[in-house]
């Protein structure tokens, strides 16, 4: 959540952090603003804001024009104080000026005592503590004989609790960027000679996505970590300890078009209909692409990146605990089921919000998974971490390499969806699937508890699926009508049994992120506990009616629906002659097996979520209130 940028070079600094923001709006769009060194004001340092989205940033900035070549800029999505201009970034104190990720825990404490000693507040925010904190310490060191803004900066966070990506700005610095992080993400990305560019120039970013138009080569900060950054393209970089650091270059290969909508109305539609690609993607070098001899072949999956993994000893004396928020959570819902049938070892299923404060049980040897599309998001990351340190083996399930999860793991599966835009997450939860699926039949392969004719009739329908994903995007049209038909509903419900109960969980969640309408996920055998007295006329219920383990016991739970005069929309196998005349909708799928189910069946439950959104006119992509990636607590 929220993003920043940063630029230092020889252009002018307003439209490359305006065109840096837009690419970030997804991860914040409560307010933005920009804050830039322009040699011909006084002070030095322009800083425009204003409340909403980075369009109103645009047209501010046009009607008031800031020259300079230096500056940073920030998208907000609020955790400390309410939208609106004064609480918007960048903050200024004297001559300083903060762009801030994160939450800094202490800082009603730093707040406190600032206003003791004379300092005056003009916003609700923690970040104002730190711009405060910096130009205290700067100006005592002047008075010395001894400023210097990268000292600073290592004094103020050396005083912050919390997570924090942070980039500095000050007037007597006018060239000079000072970033640093903890706990949350940042990167620098090289110009100049280190970036293989023409133009001598450095940028600071919380997502590379903010900066490929201008570089392709990066450096991921560490935590603890603070960069200096100059026009000159070169970049110095100072560990926790303020010790030289050296960190990695990584070259961006995916192009920018890849975040743009090319055509499709949002950035949502797209991302449905790139899953048949990014399926492919996560199976590609996993999965090898033609089968062996008949009849006796056997697919090998490609798990050798997990060599250091004991499955046989976790299958006999220990667990897995995964760890997920969101979407994510009911791509590891899944996960539980694929993996506890198919490969006999127990799994554990735990909100990471909630994981650390409830004192888990984790033995030395056990495997966390962790799950998240960003791999940034906090709670996520927090549990990971208290499982490592109560001695599990750390695996992640990410999609952004390099990412906080991804550094914090032991081990990582990359899903290769590619970058996802909309807030309301698509193709990153069929990939999830598509990994966890993958990874338990390799699992039941190790273990002895999946022979290898299953195994291979599995990874067949793995081979297929982007094929299957193909045809139902095929029936888009008619999904749309559906959609128009219910569109003036107010509450949903959606049932599924056994693997189709987090496709449930997830279709509910997709419709109210995006169409704001209240909608709940039950398992199907649930609906008699409770979901039934809901039903009437006026509520849609949608039913995973797939054909396998369950199915004729959701055709009675259709028929309870029915009785009662609910109106059913149900997803239901090709080729199935009964649910006709017991749905007042349908939408047919592929046949495919069971286990493979949830990847197929979560595709019309997006476009069915997408369609009522669009109809109604919401934001979809930046739906009120949600930020893409959570990385604070």
């Amino acid at each position: 959540m929220c993003g920043i940028i940063g630029y230092t070079g020889s252009r002018p600094a307003a439209p490359i952090l305006v065109d840096g923001l837009r690419r970030l709006e997804y991860r914040g769009y409560d307010s933005a603003g920009v804050a830039i060194l322009d040699p011909g004001r006084n002070p030095l340092t322009v800083v425009s804001r204003c409340e909403g989205k980075i369009a109103s940033l645009a047209a501010k900035l046009e009607a008031e024009p800031v020259s300079g070549a230096s500056g940073i800029g920030h998208t907000r999505w609020a955790t400390h104080g309410r939208p609106c201009e004064l609480n918007a970034h960048p903050h200024r104190a004297g001559r300083v000026c903060v762009v801030h990720n994160g939450i800094i825990e202490n800082h009603a404490k730093h707040r406190e005592a600032l206003i003791a000693r004379g300092r005056a507040f003009a916003s609700e925010t923690d970040t104002e503590v730190v711009a405060h904190l910096i130009d205290e310490i700067y100006d005592a060191a002047a008075k010395q004989g001894a400023a210097d803004l990268v000292s600073a900066v290592r004094e103020a966070i050396s005083q912050l609790h919390g997570a924090y990506a942070l980039c500095v700005v000050h007037d007597e610095h006018p060239e000079q960027l000072v970033a640093a992080r903890h706990h949350s993400p940042l990167l620098i990305g090289l110009g100049g000679a280190q970036g293989q560019l023409d133009l001598a120039e450095s940028f600071v970013a919380s997502d590379v996505a903010a900066i490929l138009e201008h570089t392709r080569t990066v450096v991921d900060l560490d935590d603890g970590d603070i960069a200096i950054v100059d026009p000159s393209g070169i970049v110095q970089l100072l560990d926790a300890d303020g010790q030289p650091a050296k960190r990695a270059r990584r070259r961006i290969e995916w192009s920018p078009l890849a975040a743009e909508k090319q055509g499709f109305k949002h950035f949502m539609l797209k991302e449905i209909f790139e899953q048949p690609r990014a399926v492919r993607d996560t199976l590609s070098g996993r999965l090898p692409q033609f089968r062996g001899a008949e009849p006796q072949r056997e697919d090998t999956l490609d798990f050798s990146d997990l060599s250091g993994i004991d499955f046989a000893t976790l299958a006999e004396r220990h667990k897995i605990t995964m760890v997920a928020c969101g979407t994510s959570w009911h791509a590891a819902l899944a996960g539980k089921y694929l993996i506890e049938q198919l490969a006999r070892i127990p799994v554990e299923v735990d909100l990471a919000s909630e994981f650390r404060y409830r004192e888990p049980i984790v033995r030395a040897g056990d495997l966390v998974l962790a799950i998240s599309q960003s791999g940034e998001t906090a709670d996520t990351k927090a549990a990971l971490q208290e499982a490592r340190r109560l001695g599990a083996v750390g695996l992640a399930i990410c999609n952004v390499v390099d990412s906080s999860i991804a550094r914090a793991a032991d081990h990582v599966l990359y899903t290769h969806a590619g970058p996802e835009i909309s807030v309301a997450s698509t193709k990153a939860f069929t990939t999830q699937l598509t990994m966890l699926t993958m990874f338990a039949v390799h699992l039941g392969r190790r273990t002895g508890a999946l022979d290898a004719e299953r195994a291979n009739a599995l990874l067949d329908g793995l081979r297929e699926m982007p094929i299957a994903i193909d045809a139902v995007l095929g029936v888009q049209a008619a999904i749309k009508i559906i959609a128009r038909r219910w569109v003036a509903a107010r509450d949903w419900l959606y049932l599924g049994r056994g693997l189709s109960f987090p496709v449930a969980l997830e279709g509910a969640l997709k419709l109210k992120e995006i169409s704001y309408v209240h909608a709940e996920g039950y398992a199907s055998g649930e609906m008699k506990h409770g979901p039934i007295a809901l039903i009437d006329e006026n509520v849609p219920v949608v039913v995973l009616a797939l054909e396998g383990p369950g199915y004729h016991k959701t055709l009675s739970n259709l028929e309870e629906v029915r009785s009662r005069g609910g109106k059913i929309i149900a997803v239901a196998s090709s080729g199935d002659d009964q649910i006709g005349d017991l749905a007042d909708d349908v939408i047919m799928v592929p046949k495919v097996d069971p286990f493979l189910q949830p990847i197929l069946a979560s595709v019309p439950l997006q476009l069915l979520a997408y369609h009522i959104a669009d109809l109604k006119g919401t934001d979809v992509d930046q739906p009120r209130n949600l930020a893409k990636s959570v990385t604070v607590e």
